[in-house]
C-alpha cells in the first residue's frame, strides 16, 4: 500500500494536479483577501464612505460588509465543487491509470 502511494505521488500526472490544485487555491485566496483587505482598507482610511446612508437606518458598509461574506461562501464553494468535480476524477484516473500499468 504504502508503494502505491509513492507511485501516485511521484508521478507526473499527480505533480501537474498538485499544480493546478496550487493555483486555483493561490487565486481564490488573492481574490478573498483583495475583498477583505479591501473593505479593512476603506473602513479604516474612508469611514464616511462605508457611513453613508442608502436609506434610513441602512449605510452602505452593510451591504459591502455582506457582500464580502457571501463572496467568501462562494468562493469557497467554486473550490468545494472543483476538488470534487476535477480534482477527485483526475485522481481516480491517475490511481486507475497506474493499477493497469503495474
Amino acid at each position: 500500500m504504502k508503494r502505491d502511494a509513492q507511485t501516485i505521488i511521484d508521478s507526473p500526472e499527480f505533480k501537474d494536479l498538485v499544480a493546478r490544485k496550487g493555483f486555483i487555491s493561490a487565486v481564490l485566496t488573492v481574490i478573498m483577501l483583495g475583498a477583505y483587505f479591501g473593505f479593512i482598507l476603506v473602513l479604516a482610511f474612508n469611514k464616511e464612505l462605508l457611513s453613508a446612508l442608502l436609506t434610513d437606518g441602512l449605510s452602505v458598509g452593510i451591504p459591502v460588509g455582506l457582500f464580502v461574506i457571501l463572496l467568501a461562501w462562494g468562493l469557497t464553494g467554486v473550490y468545494v465543487f472543483w476538488a470534487n468535480d476535477t480534482y477527485d476524477s483526475a485522481v481516480s484516473q491517475i490511481r486507475q491509470g497506474l493499477k493497469r500499468s503495474e
